[in-house]
């Protein structure tokens, strides 16, 4: 074909062409060139989060979405924009929708996080064409407000559907000009966005929504990844395990005080996990996650971010989404059986996400429970019912109580008894055990 157009060309024939990409390179004899990496451009060093969004709601962007959930779940961060609240709700719901995703995406961000932010997939319509066309516009410029909401300047973005990715770089992005630099895979151009534009220089790789097979889009996201780095809690402690070694968790409350289990850990070359108590999170907010997060991220050595005693099913559903690694569900309070029934509630939803499930049977005295001291012997965790507790729940971790409790000993000193966790780890199935310790001196 392309020997017919230049022999009409030859003759003062002109044509307009609509085609793929590769007849572009073809027509003009550019040699194949292998797809471009963050290394060809410079930036493979750069500790920053990739930005993806993606708009198109081809069932072949749908599968490949599901693709990249499941290969790169583990260190994707993903917010799904509820289409409903944007095009069929209130304007204040559509604003609260839009300016929580643009604040968990700059939060990911500057965690050098690798951020998804996802229409949600159900394809609402309206009764009619014009309608339809509404609902696509709403969708379309939500996006781009969000994304122009993120002030976290991206290690590179990623726009999947030809709306989308033409949206976002002329009105979210401001570009007017971009260089392109070669393709991120067959068929996926890869633009450098021009010095008129929010982020100068930031490859900005447009997807179209029908390119490529199921695997091409976690293909893209995993080569242009920041390598991974041990940042899963379930990791760290098997790690542990393995080593023959116990791991640190230190409740921290500002920056100061991440910072500072920070250098220790980095001093004694020695992995440990910072964790926030729900009253630590009340006063902090999301900020305080990002400090943890970023202090984490920033870590010589593995750290990861805990959420500690969740005693509320609602600021645990709240806590999923976060940034956590891992997060404590504490039902101690409750019955065995409703103990049992909410443990196993957020262990399915925690773990639909990756995270690793601690959670507490027993009960520890001391100023945190209102308990006295007397009674702690009466809380010590039950061996059979920690082996139930376990079975029927699904968590990762269990929190027991062993003799040790939250604040001051008696006078006489603790009485921990290693035996009953000894007892405890050779009957159950669950792999980690954890014990809070307070203002004790073990010598090994």
């Amino acid at each position: 074909m392309l020997l017919c157009i230049e022999q009409a060309e030859l003759r003062g024939k002109s044509f307009l062409c609509r085609t793929a990409a590769s007849f572009v390179s073809t027509r003009i004899g550019i040699i194949p060139k292998a797809p471009i990496l963050p290394k060809d451009l410079g930036i493979n060093k750069e500790r920053k989060g990739g930005l993806i969004v993606v708009g198109s709601y081809v069932p072949k962007t749908t599968k490949q979405v599901e693709e990249l959930k499941l290969q790169c779940g583990h260190f994707l961060k993903k917010l799904e924009v509820s289409v409903d609240k944007l095009a069929m709700k209130s304007l204040e719901e559509r604003e609260e929708e839009i300016n929580r995703v643009a604040e968990m995406a700059n939060l990911f961000l500057g965690a050098s996080k690798e951020t998804l932010i996802m229409t949600s997939r159900e394809l609402i319509t309206g009764k009619t064409a014009c309608e339809s066309l509404e609902i696509n516009f709403k969708v379309s410029s939500a996006l781009v407000e969000i994304v122009r909401q993120i002030s976290t300047r991206p290690r590179y973005i990623l726009a999947k559907g030809g709306i989308t990715s033409s949206d976002l770089a002329t009105k979210a992005l401001e570009a007017k000009c971009a260089k392109v630099v070669g393709q991120a895979l067959a068929g996926i151009p890869l633009w450098q966005l021009g010095p008129e534009s929010r982020h100068p220089g930031v490859p900005y790789i447009v997807f179209p929504g029908n390119v490529g097979d199921s695997k091409a889009l976690a293909d893209v996201v995993k080569s242009w990844a920041l390598p991974s780095r041990l940042s899963s809690t379930k990791e760290l402690l098997l790690n542990a395990e393995r080593g023959g070694y116990a791991v640190g968790a230190f409740n921290v409350y500002n920056m100061e005080g991440a910072e500072a289990v920070v250098a220790a850990a980095e001093e004694e070359n020695s992995p440990a996990i910072l964790q926030i108590h729900p009253s630590a999170l009340k006063q902090g907010g999301i900020p305080l996650v990002a400090c943890c997060v970023s202090a984490a991220e920033q870590a010589n050595v593995p750290i990861t971010v805990h959420f500690e005693h969740g005693t509320s099913k609602q600021e645990l559903v709240e806590a999923l989404d976060l940034g956590f690694d891992s997060l404590m569900v504490d039902g101690s309070h409750l019955s065995l059986k409703d103990n049992i029934a909410y443990t196993k509630y957020i262990s399915l939803l925690a773990h639909s996400k990756n995270m690793l499930v601690e959670a507490e049977l027993g009960r520890l005295s001391g100023t945190e429970d209102d308990l006295t001291v007397e009674d702690y012997e009466a809380r010590l965790t039950d061996v059979n019912q920690a082996e139930e507790f376990i079975d029927e729940t699904g968590i990762d971790a269990l929190a027991v109580c062993i003799g040790n409790v939250h604040g001051k000993y008696p006078a006489s000193g603790p009485n921990l008894r290693f035996d009953l966790l000894k007892v405890k780890y050779k009957q159950s199935n669950v792999s980690y055990f954890s014990v809070a310790i307070d203002n004790v001196r073990i010598e090994s």
